[in-house]
C-alpha cells in the first residue's frame, strides 16, 4: 500500500493514495454497482439489445453461396483429384493381406525401437485385425494417407515463409492461431458448400486441423539452426535455394520430424469428426453410430481400435524422431553420407528393407493364392466381449444410478450453477429452500467489501480486486451479470496485463461477439470451458507435483498420460456419457478427460528441472521438504507450469464444440447446429468467436508469464 506524508496544523499523518491502476476498476466497481438501479429505464445496460445485431451471418451465407457458385467446376474438380489417389490408396490397403500388414507394421516397429515396441504393435494391429474392424480401419488409414503428405507440404512451404519473409512472420502465426483455436466443425461447413458432401470434406479438414504443428516445428528448427552454419554456406557461395535445402532443412530435420508426428496425430483425431459427414465407412463413422444409437459395447471396441492405431503410429514416429536426434547428436549434423559408418548403415537398411519387401512380397502371393487374406468378421470372443460390456455397463447403470446422479447434481449445484446463473437464483433456493432478501444482498455486498479491504491491507489492491470480480460472478453469474460490466472488466484486465494493443483486440473481439448475437451463447461457453479448465488444471497440476515428489507415481502416470493425448476427442465422449447420461456435467467432465494431461506434463516436468544446486542450498539451510517444495521448486517452475495451463486452456476450447454433442449450450452448440443446417454464416460467426475467446486467453496469459517471469512467450 503506498503512503504519502502531509502537514496540517503541524501536525504529520498518514494518508492512503489509491494506485493509479486501481482507480479504472473503483469506476467500474461503482458503474456495476449502478447498472441493476439503471436496467429498468435503460435495459440495454444489462442485455444486449436484439435491435443492434447485425446480420453478418446472412451476409455471410449470401456470400459463400454466390462464391460455391462461381467455383464450383474448380472445387469439384480439386475434390476429385483429392479423391481418386485416397481411393487407389484404400484400394490398395485393402488389397494387401492382413497378415502381411501386422507383419511390416511389426518390423518397421522393430526398425525403430526393438523387441518392446515389435510386440506393442504386433497385438495392437494384430487386435486391429481381429476385431472385425479391419476394412474401416483402412479406410481411415487411406484419409490420413493423403491428409497427411498435404499438410507436411503445406506446414513445410508456410514455415519456410514464415522463417525467410517479413511479412510471412507477420501473417503466418495469427494464421496459425486462427486454425488451431477456429473449431474444426466450423470450416467443415464451407468445406461441405464449396466441395459437396463425401469424404474429402473430411480429408481437407483433417489437413488443414493438421497442418499448423508442422508449420509451428519447421519455423522453431530452421530459427534453432546455429549461425555458423548459414554463415559458412554463404561464405561457401551457395545461393539461398541450395542454403535451404542443402543446409538449413537438414540441421533442422530433428524438430521437423517431431512436427511430422504431431501432424499424423492431429489428423488421425480428425477422423470422427470426419466422419460426420459420412460417405466413407470408416472407423470414424462406427464410434459415432454405435455412440448415437447408445452401443456403448462396440462404441468402446471401435473407439479402441481408433486408439491403438493412434498407439502405434504416434510410438513409431516417435522412436524414430528421437533415433533421429540421436544420429544427429552422434554424428554432429544432419545427414552426413561422407562418414562411412553412416553410409554403411543406410545401405544396410536399404539392403534389410529389400529382403523384407521381397518376403512379404512372396507371403501376399501365397495368401492370395489359397484365398486366406480375407478381412475376419468379428469373432465369437470380441462378440462376447461386446455383449458382456452392454451388460456389465447397464448393470452399473442400474444398480448405481442413484448414486451417479447423486455426483452429478452435487458438482452441478455446488460448482457449476453458482458460476452460471449466480448464488441468490440456483443454489440457495434449490438446496436450503429461501431466497436473498434486500437485507441479505447488502449484507453480502458489505462482507464483500470488508474482506476485500482486508485482503487489500493484508497483500495488495489486485488481490482485492479480483476477490471482489470472484465474489461478483459468483453471485451474478457469468450468465446473469451485465454484459457491459463483463466487457469493460475482461477488456480493463488485458489493458492492464498485456497492454494498450492487447486490449484493444480484446475490446474488439468482445465486441464482434455482442455485435453478433452470441453474447449469452459467448458466457455460456466461458462458463463451461473455465469451469472445466480450472478442474482440469487443479487436478493436473496435483498429479504433476505428486510425480514429480515420487518416481513411482512418475512411472505409473507416463503412460496413462501418453495414452490420454493419443486417444481422439470423440472418445472421450464414450465413457461419460455411459454413466452420467446428456447433460453439462457430462460435457465438463469429458473436457477434463482430454484437457487435464498437459497439466501433469509440464507441472512435472518445471519441478523436476529445478537447479539442484538451489535445493541443495535450501537444505544446508535447514528447510523442510515442504518448505523446498512450496518456497523453492514450486516459484521457480511456475513458468513451465504456466505453460501447462496455457495449454490445459486450448485443449478445454478445443473440446467444447465436440461436448456439444452431449448437453453443452454454448458457442460449441451453435456451431454442431450451423452444420446439421449448413448455415455457414452461423457456423462461421460462432466458431470465429470461440477463436477469438481463447486468443485473448492465450495472448493474456502469455503478457502475464512475460511480466511475471521476463518469459517471451509460452510455447505448447
Amino acid at each position: 500500500m503506498n503512503y504519502a506524508t502531509t502537514a496540517s496544523n503541524g501536525l504529520s499523518e498518514k494518508a492512503v493514495v489509491v494506485p493509479k491502476a486501481a482507480i479504472p476498476w473503483i469506476i467500474l466497481a461503482v458503474f456495476a454497482a449502478l447498472v441493476p438501479m439503471l436496467s429498468s429505464s435503460l435495459p440495454w445496460l444489462n442485455v444486449y439489445p436484439a435491435a443492434a445485431i447485425a446480420p453478418l451471418a446472412e451476409w455471410i451465407n449470401i456470400g459463400m453461396t454466390s462464391f460455391a457458385y462461381a467455383v464450383k467446376p474448380v472445387s469439384r474438380l480439386f475434390a476429385a483429384m483429392l479423391e481418386w489417389p485416397m481411393l487407389r490408396l484404400r484400394d490398395v490397403l485393402q488389397w494387401i493381406p492382413w497378415q502381411v500388414s501386422v507383419l511390416l507394421v511389426s518390423w518397421v516397429a522393430w526398425r525403430a525401437a526393438g523387441l518392446r515396441l515389435t510386440l506393442l504393435c504386433f497385438l495392437a494391429v494384430l487386435f486391429i485385425a481381429l476385431s472385425g474392424y479391419w476394412q474401416q480401419s483402412m479406410n481411415t488409414m487411406a484419409l490420413v494417407g493423403i491428409a497427411v503428405p498435404l499438410s507436411l507440404g503445406l506446414g513445410l512451404l508456410f514455415g519456410i515463409l514464415a522463417h525467410r519473409t517479413k511479412t510471412g512472420m507477420r501473417i503466418v502465426p495469427p494464421m496459425l492461431d486462427l486454425m488451431q483455436t477456429m473449431p474444426t466443425f466450423a470450416y467443415l461447413i464451407p468445406l461441405l458448400v464449396i466441395f459437396g458432401f463425401g469424404p474429402v470434406v473430411g480429408l481437407i479438414a483433417s489437413a488443414i486441423y493438421a497442418c499448423p504443428p508442422m508449420v509451428r516445428n519447421v519455423h522453431l528448427g530452421l530459427k534453432q539452426v546455429p549461425d555458423e552454419i548459414t554463415e559458412a554456406a554463404r561464405i561457401s557461395g551457395s545461393s539461398s535455394l541450395q542454403q535451404l535445402f542443402w543446409v538449413e532443412l537438414p540441421a533442422a530435420i530433428g524438430q521437423i520430424k517431431v512436427g511430422i508426428n504431431q501432424t499424423i496425430m492431429a489428423a488421425l483425431s480428425m477422423v470422427i469428426i470426419a466422419s460426420v459427414i459420412g460417405g466413407f465407412d470408416d472407423i470414424g463413422w462406427e464410434v459415432l453410430s454405435t455412440m448415437r444409437k447408445a452401443r456403448f459395447g462396440e462404441s468402446l471396441v471401435a473407439g479402441s481400435v481408433i486408439v491403438l492405431i493412434a498407439i502405434v503410429m504416434d510410438r513409431i514416429s516417435s522412436a524414430y524422431t528421437e533415433r533421429s536426434r540421436r544420429d544427429t547428436k552422434r554424428s554432429g549434423s544432419g545427414s552426413d553420407m561422407n562418414n562411412p559408418a553412416s553410409f554403411a548403415s543406410v545401405m544396410g537398411l536399404l539392403s534389410s528393407w529389400k529382403i523384407v519387401l521381397i518376403s512379404l512380397t512372396v507371403l501376399t502371393l501365397l495368401l492370395k493364392l489359397f484365398n486366406l487374406d480375407q478381412a475376419l468378421d468379428t469373432p465369437g470372443w470380441i462378440s462376447w466381449i461386446i455383449a458382456n460390456l452392454d451388460e456389465k455397463l447397464e448393470a452399473i447403470v442400474i444398480g448405481f444410478g442413484n448414486q451417479l446422479t447423486e455426483i452429478k447434481n452435487t458438482f452441478f449445484f455446488y460448482y457449476l450453477l453458482p458460476l452460471r446463473i449466480g448464488f441468490s437464483q440456483a443454489i440457495l433456493p434449490y438446496t436450503w429452500g429461501f431466497d436473498f432478501t434486500s437485507t441479505m444482498r447488502i449484507g453480502y455486498a458489505v462482507v464483500c467489501a470488508i474482506v476485500g479491504f482486508a485482503i487489500h491491507l493484508k497483500f495488495s489492491w489486485r488481490s482485492a480486486m479480483g476477490f471482489i470480480a470472484i465474489a461478483y460472478v459468483l453471485y451474478m453469474g457469468l450468465t446473469g451479470a451485465p454484459w457491459l460490466v463483463l466487457l469493460f472488466a475482461i477488456t480493463l484486465m488485458v489493458w492492464q496485463v498485456g497492454g494498450v494493443g492487447l486490449g484493444l483486440f480484446t475490446l474488439c473481439a468482445l465486441g464482434f461477439i455482442a455485435v453478433n448475437g452470441l453474447w449469452d451463447k459467448a458466457m455460456l461457453s466461458v462458463y463451461l470451458c473455465g469451469a472445466a479448465a480450472i478442474f482440469a488444471f487443479v487436478l493436473g497440476a496435483s498429479i504433476g507435483a505428486w510425480a514429480a515428489l515420487s518416481n513411482t507415481v512418475s512411472v505409473l502416470f507416463r503412460p496413462i498420460s501418453d495414452t490420454f493425448q493419443t486417444i481422439p476427442l470423440f472418445v472421450f465422449l464414450i465413457p461419460v456419457l455411459m454413466f452420467f447420461q446428456v447433460g453439462e456435467f457430462t460435457a465438463l467432465l469429458a473436457i477434463v478427460a482430454y484437457a487435464f494431461v498437459p497439466a501433469v506434463r509440464y507441472t512435472e516436468s518445471g519441478l523436476r528441472q529445478v537447479p539442484k544446486d538451489l535445493l541443495e542450498v535450501a537444505i544446508e539451510q535447514g528447510a523442510t521438504s515442504w518448505q523446498i517444495f512450496w518456497q523453492v521448486r514450486l516459484p521457480l517452475a511456475m513458468p513451465s507450469i504456466l505453460v501447462g495451463l496455457n495449454q490445459t486452456i486450448m485443449y478445454a476450447f478445443a473440446m467444447l464444440v465436440i461436448a456439444a454433442l452431449v448437453g453443452t449450450t454454448g458457442l460449441g452448440q451453435q456451431v454442431f447446429v450451423a452444420l446439421g443446417s449448413a448455415d455457414t454464416g452461423l457456423g462461421v460467426v460462432a466458431g470465429l468467436s470461440m477463436a477469438l475467446l481463447a486468443i485473448i486467453a492465450d495472448r493474456t496469459l502469455q503478457a502475464w508469464a512475460q511480466t511475471r517471469f521476463g518469459r517471451a512467450e509460452l510455447i505448447g
